[in-house]
């Protein structure tokens, strides 16, 4: 498992966007930690059309903190 900190995808209010209540989504964002092969598309407007798969630990200047779970 990997620390997840303000600015990285895990924490990103686009990370897995299309499907926020997915269980494990919502423990990346309540534990502030996640496994390392997790992989989500991030849907962030300036990146959708890349169609990206990123891990929690990815991160870019796009940063939007998710809500709180």
């Amino acid at each position: 498992m990997y620390e997840l900190h303000d600015g990285q995808c895990g924490l990103c209010s686009h990370f897995g966007e299309q499907h926020p209540q997915n269980e494990k989504l919502v423990t990346i964002r309540i534990k502030g930690e996640g496994p390392e092969d997790y992989i989500d598309e991030c849907h962030h407007p300036r990146h959708e059309s890349l169609h990206l798969k990123v891990t929690p630990i990815s991160g870019c200047d796009g940063f939007e903190p998710a809500q709180a779970a």
